[in-house]
């Protein structure tokens, strides 16, 4: 396991890692990009935990997730299962399981004021704090999309699913952006990743 543990996280990280896996008995499966989800957790019907990770993830957004998975399970464990998944006991479980992990060893400088402020109040996703999305994409391959707010308005843009849209207002933090074929109204964050036409 440590060996796979290195292709995917900092490998000061792969230590302290391997041994939450192994003191929580994870199954651990790395599997093919999911657009909508960066990883999840689920209690196998046997008892058995399972985490799964996409494999496209840079090595900062791996360690992420999978840290954010594995308080999905101590959070249950702990507090039982009726606790709401991103719920409190969750945010205080995933800032616990995540601050040794904070520091310049595993991280580079320049990220850790960032995730540092991320985890004063952890989101459901690391993809709706747009400034911690931003800059861990600095440290993935090139893919040719543009974040939404670097489309001027009135912009045309193609998502995942082939859908078209054009890009209208930003309200607070979103944008609002019509669907060309509905004429329906959607909101998008600010870094959701898009193909420009």
């Amino acid at each position: 396991m440590k060996e796979i543990l290195t292709q995917y996280i900092p490998d000061r990280a792969v230590e302290p890692v391997f041994e939450l896996i192994k003191l929580n008995h994870i199954h651990l499966k790395i599997v093919a990009e999911r657009v909508t989800r960066h990883g999840d957790y689920r209690r196998m019907p046997n008892g058995q935990h399972q985490i799964t990770v996409n494999a496209s993830l840079n090595k900062y957004r791996f360690l992420i997730t999978l840290i954010h998975e594995i308080a999905h399970l101590v959070a249950f464990e702990k507090f039982g299962r009726s606790i709401k998944p991103h719920g409190v006991e969750w945010k205080m479980t995933f800032q616990k399981l995540m601050v040794p992990f904070i520091n310049p060893s595993i991280f580079p400088t320049n990220l850790l004021p960032i995730i540092a402020n991320h985890f004063r109040n952890p989101k459901a996703s690391s993809d709706t704090d747009a400034h911690l999305s931003i800059a861990l994409k600095k440290f993935d391959p090139e893919n040719g999309k543009n974040y939404i707010f670097e489309i001027p308005q009135g912009g045309m843009f193609r998502i995942y699913n082939g859908r078209i849209f054009k890009k209208g207002n930003k309200r607070v933090k979103r944008y609002e952006c019509v669907e060309v074929k509905s004429g329906k109204v959607y909101l998008f964050n600010p870094n959701v990743e898009v193909e420009i036409i």
